[in-house]
């Protein structure tokens, strides 16, 4: 096929192409191209264009097409042209038909408006007649309509005038059948005429009726005031006086006052109001809340009301109406600073919830509901820590009664009563902590559901703020320190210097009970009903950490009987300095006796193993005797041979024995002497007996005694040794001590010449048959 025969097809499709887009383009030149456009930009989309150049179009396909696309492409544009030439035939068919149905509208028209002008001038004629017939009887009956219409007007006039005089009557019946609406309606119909004429003719008529109408202002101010009317009844009158021009604004203030006053006698009820737990004597709890509810109902009822009759009071009812919550609350936490049960705190936030529903069912744009969130939040917040807070004041309270009961007294019954108490007040007051907190997450009331995870927070955190609390003030009770930030209340009924040590002793093991048996037993129970909570954030760490709390008490126990050593070898040291510091030792006479200050010292040690024995575990039974020591049972200071040369009688052989004994030191193994104190009876025992003699040592060496002093402290020694025997754990320390003693003494000593052994011996015997002979009637 050549190009010439191709041409006229395309020419035509170009023409049908360019009428179908000039019918259904919007904007024609929006397709077209520009005519100066480059060749080098051209592209096979410009055939939809109206610049389309076929030339520069095929020479474009050739380029860039070869045969197979150029046929692809012609059987494309053959069906294209086809769906071009059907759709422009359905245009030409559809725009026929409206045409042709246009033509027949036209023919119809002309063939109805024939006739049509003659019909006209009849009806015109017609009117002319009517109007003609029209205007001769107004002619007619001109005269009589203006007569007619004067008498009229005659007639209302004397009815206008026939109601003024009967306006009072009227106003009178009103006011018998309490048609007070009907009687306002009468007045402020007549007021036009009162006004113009009532300072003249109508005189009498005016003042009878402001009478009645005073009468009836009463009795709608009455209305108003009324609590037994309606509130529509009550909306009506307010309505009605706004009618008659009565200052509505004096009501409303009046109205205000009278809620206020309501809601301020509703406060005093809710304070003398007791909780559940107090006896109320005859008066049964249901009346008690049936009262309530009623007069907080007949509030409620009083605020709808007044809502009805002031339509723009939203705004002042709101803030009276956030004052329910406010007192409700302040009654709450007054109630809280004492000691609450949970059961009572809960009645109370139930009497409280129920209040607000019913106050936000009438005002909601009040905001109620959020206002007794963040004050439950507040109070029962506080109601934990104030659970806490007396649970702290309880077992205090324990310890320091029982102390003070028991001053003076040195029975080892009054020692375990204090622990006993102490233990039941720790155990038992934690138990009962937590089923009061366990009630309020059981209670069935929207208020606390919403708290329950800050609950269950606030619980962990006041159980690990409360032992904290309790370590503080067992340190206070002891008088070792006064902790920071501790609270002065507690320091009430605590004299410090006179902290008895056995108080320490009981602190001791009230540390361990809680270390070792109640925290425990509160973990598993917060376990079991205070999981979850998480409202403080995982980053904040857990709020109750067991570990750590007994890691405190431990540390604390260990202190505790660390002081209660330090108490008991002070009072010691004290007897121990008095002995030393009174005699002159350069002038002492020689011994015939064991000084009475070894009795009092046998004495104190005696009270202190009873008292540690009442209260400390026995642990395990590891004597260190002289026969089992690891190292030299004799001591640096004192061999078998020295008991020979010291019975010499010249001076430079008792000396010369001294520094034997300290050439012999040089060549012996160390003894521990001081070790680590356990919490057992033998342990602190050994502990205080090591303490005491090392005083004592320490005391001998800041004196200079002549030769009977130095005999003196010998037979003292000497009688220690056959009575400390069985009282330390750690024997051999204990007799090297003693035997460090007299060592310090001889080389303190201008003339340390001892006592023979058959001399010790026989005073020693003297001693202990005097002491046993007292022994029976102590």
């Amino acid at each position: 096929m050549g190009v010439d025969d191709e041409v006229p097809i395309d020419d035509k499709a170009k023409r049908m192409r360019d009428l179908l887009s000039s019918f259904y383009s919007p904007d024609p030149n929006s397709t077209s191209v520009p005519p100066n456009t480059s060749s080098r930009f051209a592209t096979l989309d410009t055939i939809n264009t109206t610049a389309f150049d076929a030339d520069q179009y095929m020479n474009l396909l050739v380029q860039k097409s070869n045969l197979e696309g150029m046929l692809q492409r012609h059987v494309e544009m053959a069906a294209e042209i086809k769906n071009l030439d059907t759709d422009l035939q359905m245009l030409v068919y559809e725009n026929y038909n409206k045409f042709v149905s246009a033509t027949d509208t036209i023919k119809r028209m002309k063939n109805n408006i024939v006739g049509m002008e003659t019909s006209m001038e009849q009806l015109l004629e017609k009117i002319m007649s009517v109007q003609s017939k029209s205007d001769g009887v107004n002619t007619f009956l001109f005269e009589k309509r203006e007569h007619i219409e004067k008498l009229h007007r005659t007639r209302n006039l004397l009815r206008k005038i026939q109601f003024i005089y009967d306006l009072p009557a009227r106003l009178a019946k009103c006011i018998k059948s309490e048609a007070y609406a009907d009687a306002v309606k009468y007045y402020t119909g007549a007021m036009p005429i009162f006004k113009a004429y009532g300072d003249s003719s109508f005189q009498d008529c005016k003042r009878a009726s402001e009478e009645a109408i005073a009468v009836i202002t009463t009795h709608l101010q009455g209305k108003v005031f009324s609590d037994s009317e309606s509130i529509q009844a009550r909306a009506e009158a307010v309505m009605l006086l706004k009618q008659l021009n009565f200052p509505v604004d004096n009501l409303k203030v009046q109205l205000f006052e009278k809620l206020e006053q309501f809601l301020v006698d509703l406060h005093l009820e809710s304070k003398e109001l007791p909780p559940a737990s107090v006896d109320q004597g005859n008066l049964p709890e249901s009346a008690t809340s049936a009262a309530h509810e009623a007069s907080i109902r007949e509030f409620s009822e009083a605020v709808r009301a007044y809502r009805v009759i002031f339509h723009d009071s939203e705004q002042q009812l709101s803030r009276l109406a956030q004052n329910i919550p406010k007192m409700h609350f302040e009654s709450t936490q007054q109630h809280i600073k004492k000691q609450l049960a949970s059961s009572d705190l809960v009645a109370m936030l139930r009497i409280i919830w129920t209040d607000v529903l019913l106050m936000d069912g009438v005002l909601p744009e009040a905001g109620l509901r959020d206002i007794t969130m963040e004050a439950a939040h507040v109070a029962v917040k506080q109601y934990v820590a104030s659970r806490f807070s007396h649970l702290l004041l309880d077992i205090s309270g324990a310890v320091v009664k029982v102390g003070n009961q028991m001053e003076g007294i040195e029975e080892k019954n009054s020692l375990q009563a204090i622990l006993e108490a102490s233990k039941k007040a720790v155990v038992q007051g934690s138990m009962d902590v937590l089923q009061d907190f366990r009630q309020l997450l059981d209670e069935n009331l929207e208020l606390l559901s919403k708290l329950r995870d800050l609950v269950i927070d606030w619980v962990q955190e006041g159980f690990q703020d409360f032992f904290r609390k309790l370590n503080d003030h067992f340190f206070l009770l002891s008088g070792k320190k006064n902790p920071a930030g501790q609270d002065l209340s507690f320091h009430e009924g605590i004299q410090r210097d006179k902290i008895l040590p056995g108080l320490v002793l009981v602190l001791v093991q009230l540390s361990v009970f809680v270390e070792q048996n109640a925290i425990p037993r509160i973990t598993e129970e917060i376990a079991s009903s205070f999981s979850g909570g998480g409202s403080r954030g995982y980053e904040n760490g857990p709020a109750f950490v067991p570990a750590e709390i007994c890691r405190t008490f431990r540390a604390a126990g260990e202190k505790f009987l660390q002081h209660y050593i330090n108490m008991r070898t002070q009072k010691i040291s004290f007897v121990l300095n008095k002995r030393f510091t009174t005699p002159n030792w350069v002038k002492h006479k020689e011994p015939r006796e064991v000084h009475m200050f070894v009795d009092l010292l046998l004495q104190e040690l005696d009270s202190i193993i009873k008292e540690v024995k009442n209260m400390l575990p026995e642990g395990i039974q590891r004597k260190h005797r002289r026969s089992d020591s690891s190292g030299s049972t004799i001591s640096s200071r004192s061999n078998p041979l020295r008991d020979d040369r010291m019975v010499r009688s010249n001076t430079q052989q008792a000396r010369s024995q001294l520094l034997e004994s300290h050439l012999a030191k040089l060549f012996k193994q160390k003894m521990e002497i001081f070790t680590k104190v356990e919490h057992t009876q033998d342990s602190v025992i050994t502990t205080i007996v090591k303490l005491c003699l090392k005083s004592l040592q320490e005391f001998v060496r800041l004196q200079t005694f002549n030769r009977s002093g130095f005999q003196q402290i010998q037979l003292d020694i000497h009688f220690l040794k056959t009575t400390l025997k069985d009282t330390a754990d750690d024997e051999a320390a204990v007799d090297f001590l003693l035997d460090e003693v007299i060592v310090a003494a001889a080389e303190r000593c201008l003339d340390p010449i001892p006592l023979e052994p058959s001399i010790l011996d026989r005073l020693t015997q003297a001693k202990l048959a005097k002491a046993r002979e007292q022994s029976p009637t102590s």
